[in-house]
């Protein structure tokens, strides 16, 4: 398997085109809800409406599969530092999006910084243990509904980013079980070798999938019905009917995606389940104007809910048994020791 480099070409000016307020951080990091308490002020009572979380992390690799094709992505410390200048020079630090599908307004990152101590830097303040030559941002939140219904309540749990990166292919690799160095490891220092090594013994490890050491699921499946293609078609079409203007990037490609009837991965099938099971409060089959209504059928639609539950259930990393106790209800679907269980919160 492939360890590929992802990196920025800057004469195409690609790289972070937003920051997504998500539940499930593709770089497994959550942020910390910071109140004026905690930074000691005069005005104690007023909470100051700051996220601080990694926003990028170096040399984490990432597991990804396009057909029959398994890889691992990562960045460099060099590609996550010119990304975090890049995002602030090209003026991108009021884009924002909830869960990669909604624009949102009233987000602004007003800090950011790199890992450069691991003893002294401000993140280890509030009990992040970050990797040196982290991306860390702090993101004031001026939007009511978002700090209200999602970051109080616990909806959205970390930062993920999304934007455009090259790939940077190297030769193929001997088997990531064999662990041996390669012409991307050897040029990484030591230390930085051994945490993405590290890091992918975790991935392979603590897979449900992963049996006896050999790695036996790790795939994408395409055995969804016509309905979730015709929904996601449908999707489009509504959405070209509005001048594309719902969802994001990441919404529309999955969307195209579900109508070629490409395969998808696991990991999408857990995200499209739990996309789908809040979302579906926002769709009305009558308005077919709305971005809910739209967004909801770019991503399957009701026919996609059923088949991912099916096959969630199939891999047996789903849990819809566990009730939420008195005084709660269910809200979605999160992760919990890799399976999805009901998201329980506070009924007001």
């Amino acid at each position: 398997m492939r360890i590929v480099e992802l990196i920025l070409d800057e004469e195409q000016e690609i790289g972070i085109e937003a920051i997504s307020v998500v539940e499930n951080p593709a770089i497994e990091e959550d942020f910390i809800a910071l109140k004026s308490q905690e930074f000691r002020l005069a005005e104690v009572d007023k909470e100051k409406r700051i996220l601080m979380g990694a926003l990028l992390i170096p040399n984490k690799p990432i597991y990804r599969r396009n057909g029959e094709d398994e890889y691992y992505i990562y960045f460099s410390k060099d590609t996550v530092l010119k990304a975090s200048q890049m995002y602030l020079m090209q003026g991108k630090q009021n884009n924002s999006t909830l869960e990669h599908q909604y624009e949102i307004n009233g987000l602004s990152l007003v800090e950011s910084w790199i890992v450069e101590d691991k003893v002294h830097d401000k993140s280890v303040k509030y009990g992040m243990d970050l990797p040196l030559g982290t991306w860390v941002g702090s993101v004031k939140v001026n939007n009511d509904n978002i700090w209200n219904e999602f970051v109080k309540t616990g909806k959205v749990k970390g930062f993920s980013i999304e934007g455009y990166f090259a790939d940077k292919m190297e030769r193929p690799q001997e088997k990531i079980n064999d662990f041996s160095s390669d012409e991307v490891l050897r040029k990484l220092d030591e230390g930085e070798a051994e945490y993405l090594l590290s890091e992918i013994k975790a991935i392979i490890k603590n897979d449900k999938r992963v049996k006896g050491g050999k790695k036996m699921v790790l795939e994408s499946y395409s055995d969804y019905p016509s309905g979730v293609k015709n929904n996601a078609k449908r999707g489009l079409d509504l959405n070209e009917k509005v001048n594309n203007k719902c969802a994001t990037q990441v919404g529309k490609v999955r969307a195209q995606q579900l109508a070629q009837g490409k395969p998808i991965s696991v990991e999408t099938i857990k995200r499209m389940y739990s996309y789908l099971s809040r979302a579906e409060t926002y769709y009305d089959e009558g308005d077919t104007k709305a971005c809910g209504t739209i967004s909801y059928l770019l991503w399957g639609g009701k026919a996609g809910k059923r088949w991912a539950e099916s096959k969630l259930k199939e891999l047996d990393l789903i849990d819809l048994k566990a009730p939420c106790h008195d005084g709660y209800e269910q809200y979605g679907m999160k992760m919990k020791n890799g399976r999805l269980v009901p998201n329980c919160i506070p009924i007001k």
